[in-house]
């Protein structure tokens, strides 16, 4: 919902540490350094260890952000690189809900993380072909002056909510199930919006 306002000033915020520090990595490499600490949260929820599971998960989203800005400031930009990247973004994000679930053990937490996790699949079907569509007719990314490689059509939860809601299950586990239901219920309204926007604009 707010990603758009946010990139500006993360792409500010992250420049200096992409400048000063990570010069001589590739983005790829970057990449998939994120992806193994999200692997990591993975394996740190199933064993319940919540506070690391947060750690790694924050260190996830941190390297995910300096990738594609790295990749920007040292023109190393490309369609590989974008597609690897939301690849193991997808990956990572059913990684978490997989382990908190095998962490709680329970009917209910299994039933919740499933629904979650359609959710997701329903989500990103509403978003995904869209996308393809828009650059199709010439108003992706590139037309409209987006830093990302393809347009990502707005919506109640992206980015920067998925990073607060997935933060809040390692922070309170005790209500787990609650917060993959909410989240659950705004993926879905968020697909909703889309196909609304789709119904009047295609």
């Amino acid at each position: 919902m707010i990603d758009k306002v946010l990139r500006v000033p993360k792409e500010r915020a992250l420049t200096p540490l992409a400048l000063h520090l990570l010069r001589p990595i590739h983005p790829t490499q970057i990449t998939l350094v994120s992806f193994g600490f999200g692997l990591a949260a993975g394996v740190a929820a199933w064993q319940e260890a919540y506070i690391l599971g947060l750690m790694l998960w924050a260190l996830n989203r941190l390297l995910d952000g300096l990738d594609g800005t790295v990749a920007r400031i040292f023109r190393k930009q490309s369609d590989f690189g974008g597609y690897l990247d939301m690849l193991l973004d997808i990956v990572t994000y059913a990684v978490i809900p997989l382990g908190l679930a095998l962490g709680i053990g329970t009917t209910e937490g299994y039933i919740s993380m499933a629904v979650l996790l359609a959710s997701f699949y329903i989500n990103a079907a509403s978003w995904m072909y869209l996308a393809a569509l828009l650059e199709k007719r010439k108003h992706g990314a590139a037309a409209r002056g987006e830093q990302t490689t393809i347009t990502m059509p707005g919506g109640l939860i992206e980015g920067t909510e998925t990073v607060i809601f997935f933060s809040l299950f390692f922070l309170l586990p005790q209500a787990m199930i609650p917060l993959f239901l909410l989240m659950a219920l705004l993926v879905l309204m968020t697909a909703g919006q889309r196909l609304a926007w789709a119904v009047r604009h295609l």
